[in-house]
């Protein structure tokens, strides 16, 4: 099927419109499978139970899209088979909450299927001139399978507020598919747009029902679905140079979640922690913890997202001065929001002139009153 803006547009709407529809069954379906969200210690942000179960929405409007669109691709068609594997481990994580070693030795199975499906780092190539670093077939499938269950693994680490994930990984795939836009007719990569316009589709359908106050949680399903997602579409692109693009733009665009991940990881490692045990020392936590609601907290880090998403957008046109500006901001924002644990927000009140005049003048004929006693 040859790809058109029209094709474009119509992956799109249909997996918003999708998502749109089953993010209220997946409210009521989420009872009645047991899958909910009980806060049981203090890391959770809500005070009551709360469905889990919003990753359904996401994963049928965005495969569904895929499969209507871009079915005849046999890369997206063994996309659709990793995420629904992927999708189905976190959603027996989210009924039974699986061992962490559990849940990592399925990553680790479904990016080794994948790998034997055709989705294969083979090279990096030089950005900055001719030539590529080639791998060996044992280095080609260490750094597919680190890249797939790492990248899986950043969304579902950054899933703490409302709204946060799904948010996230839509400018993240959006920036994705601009990229591949621009370069779609001279790297092959026009796929690869359609599919992250898909899944972008697919998050903005959720987040009405999950933006602060959210009703609806995505749960482990939905989180891991998207970073794979992610992670294995960015290799899908079939030539030389659309590698690298495909590979550096998603860690550019996704370098908040990633950031995140890799100071969790040392942390827990300092602290003599597991790596896959939850804390409260993330980003959003800090942000939280500095005074910030959560709607504040998560506006920010859209904002931080965008900017280093059209960072990479102008590290794909080799506009790399103009891109090391935005990268600098946002490590600036993060700097002024991260760096005060007091900072409280200032609390700004607007005063009813003629109410405090009445009580000044009460307070004034209280006093000569005790006076004349």
């Amino acid at each position: 099927m040859e790809i058109t803006r029209i094709t474009l547009l119509a992956a799109f709407v249909t997996s918003f419109v999708l998502a749109l529809i089953f993010s209220p069954v997946a409210m009521k379906l989420a009872p009645k499978i047991g899958a909910m969200d009980v806060p049981k210690d203090a890391r959770r942000m809500h005070s009551k139970a709360m469905p889990r179960f919003g990753g359904l929405a996401i994963f049928i409007g965005t495969i569904a899209s895929l499969l209507i669109y871009a079915g005849d691709n046999e890369k997206i068609v063994a996309v659709a088979v990793g995420g629904t594997l992927i999708y189905l481990l976190g959603i027996i994580d989210d009924l039974v909450n699986l061992d962490a070693k559990i849940k990592f030795a399925g990553q680790t199975l479904v990016a080794v299927l994948m790998y034997y499906m055709g989705l294969q780092i083979k090279f990096i190539s030089n950005y900055f001139g001719e030539g590529a670093l080639h791998f060996g077939t044992a280095m080609c499938f260490i750094v597919t399978i680190l890249w797939i269950v790492g990248i899986t693994n950043t969304i579902n680490l950054i899933d703490g507020l409302d709204g946060l994930a799904a948010g996230t990984a839509s400018i993240a795939a959006l920036c994705i598919a601009y990229v591949a836009y621009i370069h779609g007719d001279e790297y092959g990569m026009m796929v690869v747009c359609l599919a992250m316009l898909a899944l972008a589709g697919g998050c903005i359908g959720f987040l009405p029902f999950n933006f602060y106050p959210a009703k609806i949680f995505m749960g482990d399903g939905g989180s891991l679905f998207l970073g794979f997602m992610m992670a294995a579409l960015s290799v899908v692109g079939p030539l030389k140079r659309s590698t690298v693009i495909a590979v550096v733009v998603p860690v550019i665009v996704l370098g908040i979640p990633i950031f995140d991940t890799f100071f969790a990881i040392v942390r827990r490692v300092i602290n003599r922690r597991p790596i896959m045990e939850a804390d409260k020392g993330h980003l959003h936590h800090k942000l939280m913890a500095s005074g910030y609601g959560q709607r504040r907290a998560v506006l920010m880090l859209y904002g931080i997202s965008a900017i280093m998403g059209m960072a990479a957008v102008l590290i794909s046109r080799e506009l790399y001065k103009d891109s090391f500006v935005l990268v600098a901001i946002a490590a600036i924002y993060l700097y002024v929001f991260l760096t005060d644990p007091n900072h409280k927000m200032p609390q700004i009140k607007a005063v009813n002139i003629a109410k405090e005049e009445r009580k000044e003048e009460k307070q004034e004929m209280q006093c000569q009153d005790q006076k004349e006693e």
